[in-house]
């Protein structure tokens, strides 16, 4: 039966809630996974009408991501036969054979090198679409059936987490390819806001706990565990650091000055451009009288209170010592977070490099999808959300692992006073 007006627009709300949807139940989820999908399809339309020319050494060919939201569904929820065991079930069990012959061979990631996934042949966009629907309805049949706890749905919350990660890496994808997404919805491509600049928050000294819970709703790997601290009086950036305060940085010679940069940081900007070195962020053309880069396949003009992007942790640094000020920590930035929503603080329009190495928190469980584990080499962390983040992964506690130096991300930085 057709549902009533009000419970639709209810629903059609909660599957961008990030809150509800760690919880979501069938209903919910089933909406979010059509969504999602939705969104997989018009990235797959925005690449087929603009292909990729040749090789990206920091991307995964867009074809082979598009194919990843249907094989990880697949693999997790359809060809699993202990899905209803939860995070703590079997990550190696047996499987049943898929829809697609070829579809472990295509989008195994364990199977292939970056590399090798751009060399090799993959599906074409129709046959993309036949499995991307295919698995969809499999896996909305069993959802139907499933049980409605926390295990009986594990496996579903993880293919939709898995999915809306997927749209940011098509994202990233798309801006270092220069594909325009003309013609898309205007959700895979939001306009980032430009902020009025507003002074830094003071915040007295305070208990904080990292982490997330495990009883109750879904809880990506990388939240879980506990880590309870007590911070002393801090202050800390608003907003973001926007494109203007970045731009003094670099008229200032910031990117030709050692002083400003760690070791590991310095001998990244002279290993840049193929050993010209670095002397702006990636993608921008230019900085003086304006800030002129990338955007969409185009060169565009930025707002100089927008917030900086496609900056690696390496220059964020720099940039805090250049100021006099330093990278928040982990715990700082949560507190600020949780405490300075009524004061100021804004946050979604870039992920922010935080001080320290990436690390599991005490009592730490990975589930059995693999979902955004501490990498085996040394990482930098990440907290928020960028403008392109689908607006349900936008959780305050959410977090990502990325190495120093990646500037591909959809990624900027605030600073403390020291």
């Amino acid at each position: 039966p057709d549902l009533p007006c009000g419970v639709m627009a209810e629903s059609a709300a909660a599957i961008h809630d990030p809150f509800r949807m760690r919880a979501a139940g069938r209903d919910l989820l089933s909406l979010a996974l059509i969504d999602a999908r939705n969104r997989t399809l018009a990235w797959l339309a925005a690449f087929e009408a603009q292909p990729v020319a040749g090789p990206l050494t920091d991307a995964d060919p867009p074809l082979w991501l598009v194919g990843q939201a249907a094989w990880f569904q697949e693999y997790w929820v359809g060809r699993h036969l202990q899905r209803q065991r939860g995070p703590g079930g079997p990550r190696r069990a047996a499987r049943l054979a898929s829809l697609e012959p070829l579809a472990d061979d295509w989008f195994d990631p364990t199977r292939r090198s970056r590399a090798e996934r751009w060399a090799e042949a993959l599906p074409a966009p129709d046959d993309l679409r036949a499995y991307l629907a295919a698995t969809l309805d499999n896996t909305l049949e069993l959802l139907d059936g499933a049980e409605p706890d926390d295990d009986g749905l594990y496996v579903y919350r993880a293919a939709l987490w898995h999915e809306d990660r997927l749209a940011e890496a098509l994202a990233a994808v798309a801006q270092a390819a220069g594909v325009s997404g003309a013609g898309t919805p205007v959700v895979l491509w939001p306009d980032m806001p430009a902020r009025v600049q507003r002074e830094p928050l003071w915040f007295p000294s305070q208990p904080v706990t990292l982490g997330t819970p495990t009883a109750g709703g879904f809880v990506p790997d990388n939240e879980s565990g506990l880590l309870a601290q007590r911070l002393p009086e801090f202050e800390i950036d608003a907003q973001a650091v926007n494109w203007a305060q970045f731009a003094e940085f670099v008229a200032d010679g910031g990117y030709d000055d050692a002083r400003w940069w760690s070791p590991e940081g310095w001998a990244w900007v002279q290993a840049q451009g193929q050993g010209t070195g670095r002397r702006a962020p990636r993608y921008v053309e230019q900085m003086t009288g304006g800030v002129l880069a990338l955007r969409r396949g185009r060169l565009q003009r930025l707002p100089g209170a927008q917030a900086v992007l496609h900056v690696c942790a390496h220059e964020a640094e720099a940039w805090c010592r250049w100021a006099g000020r330093r990278l928040p920590t982990e715990a700082e930035w949560q507190a600020a977070c949780e405490g300075g929503a009524g004061r100021g603080w804004v946050w979604g329009d870039a992920f922010e490099w935080v001080a320290g190495s990436a690390r599991n928190f005490p009592g730490h469980a990975d589930g059995a999808a693999p979902l955004d584990r501490l990498p085996h080499s040394p990482a930098r962390l990440l907290r928020g959300a960028s403008f392109v983040t689908v607006a349900r992964q936008r959780h305050p506690r959410a977090r990502r692992f990325a190495e120093a130096g990646r500037d591909e991300l959809f990624a900027g930085f605030r600073s403390c006073a020291i």
